[in-house]
């Protein structure tokens, strides 16, 4: 696939937000060299199209390989890095090596990226390249409980989409413009936001939610999560998918293979799949595509306590 640069695409933008990713290209083109924290979501994809821009040979997308990102979002990170034709480093580590992050705190994301981010600098030294950088947008800050920003703030990490003012909207035009597949992706979690928080994150947990997930997408369903509480799984659907979940042949078969993965009860989530709705006070547990590999913003997911007050004189359908 031929490498999209923004000049041949850029009158599709709106002159605002062409003017702010001609800004952050300046900025990426004064650095000798950059490597970007590369998930294979929207916002990092859009640092490494531009990075690329501005740099050429000495831009490098590295994504950082570990329990906790799904092998279906290493392979999309290799997918999309080719599209933009950006050179594409992995880099291995561990987060359950560290007993802070497995203890599951309400700082887990603060944990995992401060190694993840480490392992980043470990790699550009390598290399010899002085800039890390990231995909924090200028939505991302605004949102709730983000233990992960503090690393990115701590560690000085270059965020070009959050200095040149880019909201998550326009990250989703420009990576249009580019002509990116990832442009419409939706945010990612990494798996240890399907942990609530304060219950151990163990590979064992973190292997049984990945393989109860795949499970889910092979039937064809889009908005989901399963959640693992401590061996009862919480099966969460989206709202327009949930009757789909509601056939008690889908009731049968998820039981079979969810029990056949290692989990004592198996239960469906009546108020459907939010963001977020395992972490204290309802906020952001999750890490979106940033948490799936610590590298976009987007740690969190949301909020939502998922909440309401029941009207109980209503009727219900019978």
């Amino acid at each position: 696939m031929s490498h999209h640069t923004l000049a041949a695409d850029g009158d599709e933008l709106d002159p605002e937000t062409a003017a702010k990713a001609a800004a952050a290209r300046d900025a990426l083109g004064e650095r000798d060299g950059v490597l970007v924290a590369f998930s294979g979501g929207v916002d990092s994809a859009v640092v490494a199209a531009i990075a690329r821009d501005a740099l050429g040979d000495d831009a490098v997308a590295c994504t950082a390989r570990s329990e906790t990102l799904p092998a279906a979002e290493l392979d999309d990170a290799n997918r999309v890095a080719g599209e933009i034709g950006i050179r594409h480093e992995t880099v291995t580590f561990s987060e359950l090596d560290d007993p802070n992050f497995v203890a599951n705190d309400g700082d887990r994301c603060y944990h995992c990226r401060t190694m993840r981010l480490g392992r980043m600098y470990d790699a550009a030294k390598e290399l010899g390249i002085g800039t890390v950088c990231d995909g924090t947008n200028a939505d991302d800050p605004g949102e709730g409980h983000r233990p992960g920003l503090r690393a990115v703030e701590e560690l000085d990490v270059f965020s070009p989409l959050l200095d040149a003012g880019i909201s998550k909207a326009e990250v989703r035009e420009i990576a249009e413009a580019y002509d990116l597949s990832v442009a419409d992706k939706p945010s990612m979690a990494c798996l240890s936001s399907r942990i609530p928080t304060g219950l151990e994150v163990t590979e064992a947990r973190l292997t049984r939610v990945e393989k109860a997930e795949r499970v889910l997408r092979e039937w064809g369903f889009e908005g989901f999560r399963v959640r693992d509480h401590d061996g009862l799984a919480r099966v969460e659907i989206a709202p327009d998918e949930l009757e789909r979940a509601l056939d008690p042949a889908f009731a049968d078969a998820v039981h079979e293979h969810l029990s056949d993965l290692g989990f004592d009860y198996v239960t469906l989530d009546m108020a459907g799949y939010r963001t977020g709705s395992v972490s204290p006070g309802g906020e952001g547990g999750e890490g979106a595509e940033g948490g799936a590999d610590g590298e976009g913003g987007e740690e969190d997911d949301g909020d939502s306590d998922g909440g309401g007050d029941l009207d109980l004189g209503r009727q219900y359908p019978r």
